[in-house]
């Protein structure tokens, strides 16, 4: 076994820094021979990086042995096959996010590489150890913050740590949450460094997102790859949605069985508006906007069509300042008036708690190891990447020493423009205002298998996982995650934002799994009911213009295609009577504004038929069937936790057929022939 191996499965050395760990390959241009298959004939790893799949010497982890052999057995050819199946399952599932300023708008594809990355079940099990420890841990500082204060009073973390950052919420110090538990989700973004050693890049503590798009990236993964998925006995993820349930249904001040639960959103425009109405239909909770909820006498109460229901646990997606507009952010229109009062109060339940985000903050994570043997009394089981807060003096000075090999960051939530400063202004900013800055060791993230131009490369990743509240002052691990690639082997940071994709995780085990599913059994009875009072007015009235907008589409579509089978190009002038009472009810409508006066179009057979194919394609034209489709997918998204994935496969095949106007007469030749 080579240094690198023995490095990689030795887990009871100190921790050290990424500085500290030596390169696991000796040539940039590294690939993989002492193997045969045709799928890694290309493949090379990328020096001063771990590579998840080979060892130093070459040779295939045990853990990814099956899965790379079930995939030689497949060829090229078929995989090809298979992730254009997985191109067009994320196409018609509507699986999207929002890119700020993107030209191409919210229906953003999700990008997912078909090839999934596969964890060490022997090592999965230290990474939920470690994990564990960390999310009791962030949890008690947060009970201390927003109590008693005795880190702060006892010098375990400085007040400027505290009080300087916007993310640390007054109106909520003193506010008892049930089980003293402020941190119902968790999730840490975890890398690799070069001698095989998980670190903890970041914490997401207020709002943690993308356990949605994991379950979305496995329903799909699973469906394109069944044989691999099923002879690798992949751990499920719905126990751990199963645990999400009942953790929010024990935090109800009710009784569980007559607790609501609802999901709180900002709205279609977030970024993650997708995942957001996925969860909420696949938990069973209804999404609702600020809009939605109001206060009365310290509850919250949802409003329906059948009037005021009580709501018991929030489960929030807006920002921690935006929710109450009275106590917090006196310019959010996303939140609800008097939250912050039916908290404290006790009548409804944040999940996270409101102020969860102060232990975001990456300067908290120079911190841990301390305060981890303070707290909870052992040592620190899954370190942080090297931090340095300049708040401190001795940080500060290493900072500045070091200023070129190390990535600056705000300590808070800041508009602070970092990375356009030059070394003698930053520096001079760190010396004005130290406790605004930390400083990180530069991460060298780790390679791992993905499918590009129809073979096997090399591809930077990163691994989210996510953990929720057991009620029993525990936590339990999603046995997988969201695993995040770079666009590019040089990336040494990764946003879907800016190009990245993303892959299923695999935890493989020896035996067959348990199969859980939070879907109706097939056995079981279904009651069916016709009833709406339980939506709220927002949602109905979105469903209202639904089925308008739905008519409306038929009937365009109907006239249109009349008017163009009994046009003629040849005779014009003999089609006018058969089409006149067509062109005046689509003039009524809009589709042909003011059709009766120009006669230069009744005389010109090619400018006629224009006109025609400018009502269906054209997306500026108002109430062409284009506009009109795309209304419909707009709405069709502010009801997506309602609506089945039936419906979205429709409206995306619609989307498909009036997305790309043509130019010559072949749709028009094509729509004769078919009818």
């Amino acid at each position: 076994m080579s240094d690198a191996e023995n490095q990689y499965r030795r887990r009871d050395q100190p921790p050290m820094t990424q500085s500290q760990s030596q390169s696991t390959a000796d040539d940039p241009s590294f690939a993989q021979t002492a193997t045969s298959e045709k799928l890694l004939a290309g493949y090379q790893r990328d020096r001063g990086a771990f590579d998840e799949l080979l060892g130093a010497d070459g040779k295939i982890f045990p853990h990814y042995k099956k899965l790379i052999g079930e995939l030689e057995e497949f060829g090229v050819s078929e995989l090809v096959r298979r992730e254009d199946a997985c191109r067009r399952f994320v196409h018609e599932h509507g699986i999207t996010y929002n890119v700020y300023g993107d030209p191409r708008g919210r229906e953003r594809p999700w990008q997912l590489d078909p090839i999934p990355f596969v964890i060490a079940p022997e090592e999965w099990q230290q990474l939920e150890t470690g994990l564990i420890q960390r999310a009791a841990l962030l949890n008690q500082i947060l009970a201390d913050c927003y109590g008693a204060q005795e880190l702060i009073r006892s010098r375990w973390l400085s007040p400027a740590l505290i009080f300087g950052q916007p993310d640390f919420l007054r109106p909520c110090h003193g506010i008892r949450v049930p089980g003293d538990t402020f941190l119902h989700f968790y999730a840490a973004d975890l890398s690799r460094s070069p001698d095989g050693r998980w670190w903890v890049v970041s914490d997401r503590t207020q709002i943690p997102t993308g356990a949605g798009y994991a379950l979305a990236n496995r329903l799909v993964t699973s469906r394109i790859l069944p044989e691999p998925f099923r002879d690798n006995h992949v751990h499920r993820l719905a126990g751990f949605f199963l645990a999400v349930q009942n953790s929010l249904a024990q935090l109800a001040p009710r009784q569980a069985g007559k607790a609501r639960v609802v999901m709180l959103t900002p709205g279609p425009h977030n970024e993650t508006y997708f995942e957001q109405a996925y969860l909420a239909r696949y938990l069973g909770y209804m999404l609702v906007e600020g809009q939605d909820l109001t206060v009365r006498d310290n509850s919250v109460f949802l409003k329906t069509l059948s009037g005021l229901e009580r709501v018991d646990v929030i489960l929030r997606r807006v920002d921690d300042d935006f929710c109450d507009p009275l106590e917090l952010r006196n310019d959010s229109i996303l939140g609800v008036p008097g939250l912050v009062e039916a908290v404290r109060a006790g009548n409804v339940v944040m999940a996270n708690a409101l102020g969860s985000g102060l232990v975001q903050s990456p300067a908290f994570m120079s911190f841990l190891p301390g305060l981890c043997e303070h707290l909870l009394g052992e040592k620190l089981k899954l370190p942080s990447v090297a931090t340095w807060w300049c708040g401190q003096k001795s940080a500060r000075e290493h900072v500045l020493k070091n200023l070129e090999t190390l990535v600056v960051k705000p300590a808070f939530r800041t508009h602070l423009k970092i990375a356009e400063a030059e070394a003698d202004e930053l520096q001079r900013r760190i010396e004005f205002d130290p406790d605004l800055f930390v400083a990180q060791e530069r991460v060298e993230l780790s390679t791992a298998p993905a499918w590009k131009k129809d073979s096997l490369v090399a591809q930077p990743i990163s691994l989210r996982v996510f953990l929720v509240a057991d009620g029993r002052g525990g936590y339990s691990v999603m046995p997988g995650g969201l695993v995040r690639v770079a666009p590019d082997h040089r990336s040494s940071f990764i946003s879907m934002q800016n190009g990245g994709s993303s892959k299923d995780a695999w935890i493989p085990s020896a035996t067959p799994v348990e199969e859980l599913t939070l879907l109706q059994g097939t056995g079981q009875s279904v009651e069916l009911r016709r009833t709406g009072n339980n939506l709220p007015s927002r949602l109905a009235d979105n469903f209202f213009w639904l089925g308008r907008y739905s008519e409306r589409a038929d009937a365009t579509s109907r006239l249109l295609r009349s008017a163009l089978l009994r046009f003629n190009p040849e005779r014009t002038g003999g089609a006018m009577p058969l089409l006149a009472p067509l062109l005046q009810t689509l003039e009524i409508q809009g589709q042909l504004p003011e059709i009766s006066d120009k006669p230069e179009l009744w005389a010109n057979a090619e400018a006629f038929e224009a006109e025609l194919l400018a009502a269906i394609f054209d997306p500026t034209r108002p109430g062409s069937l284009r506009q009109t489709a795309e209304q419909l997918q707009r709405l069709a998204m502010l009801v997506r936790d309602r609506t089945s994935n039936d419906m979205w496969r429709v409206l995306s095949q619609i989307d498909d057929r009036l997305a790309t106007p043509t130019s010559s007469l072949v749709m028009l030749a094509a729509m004769r022939s078919a009818s």
